[in-house]
């Protein structure tokens, strides 16, 4: 092994900058090397084409508004809660009809998979066809209310 004639640190002395001109003197984040994004668009650009290709440039827009999280029920799940409320006597019961409101439970759209047994009266913000058909066959009604938001 070669042995250091002088000390590492002594190179350089007596020059102002140290080779490393006299703007930046080795200071900004180039000089970092691989840490954060230093030179990922310089010295590190074949990385970014094989691993990140979609790492520069934009895509797509960022939508002003985001969309309420619609909750949805299937005509089976209703069929269960209407006879829960029954069993337990807590029913509110107009004309023959069970009534659900399930706005009030936080659910915006009925679905018409499954089966419902009892004719009841429905309040939701928005109900397929096919739900809707299978209430009015049992003899209920579906009443569409305003969104709460």
């Amino acid at each position: 092994m070669v042995i250091r004639r002088e000390k590492k640190s002594r190179k350089m002395h007596g020059y102002r900058n140290r080779g490393w001109g006299n703007v930046g003197q080795h200071r900004k984040s180039g000089s970092r090397g691989g840490r954060g994004a230093a030179g990922m668009h310089k010295h590190k650009w074949t990385w970014i084409v094989k691993y990140f290709k979609d790492w520069f440039g934009k895509k797509g827009f960022t939508p002003r508004k985001t969309t309420a999280k619609v909750m949805t029920i299937n005509l089976t799940q209703l069929n269960e809660i209407v006879t829960r409320t029954l069993q337990s006597g807590s029913a509110i019961v107009e004309e023959g009809k069970v009534v659900v409101n399930l706005a009030a439970l936080g659910i915006n759209k009925l679905l018409g998979e499954g089966n419902i047994e009892y004719p009841v009266k429905v309040l939701v913000q928005s109900c397929s066809k096919k739900a809707q058909e299978k209430i009015k066959k049992v003899g209920g009604i579906v009443q569409l209310v305003g969104s709460s938001t």
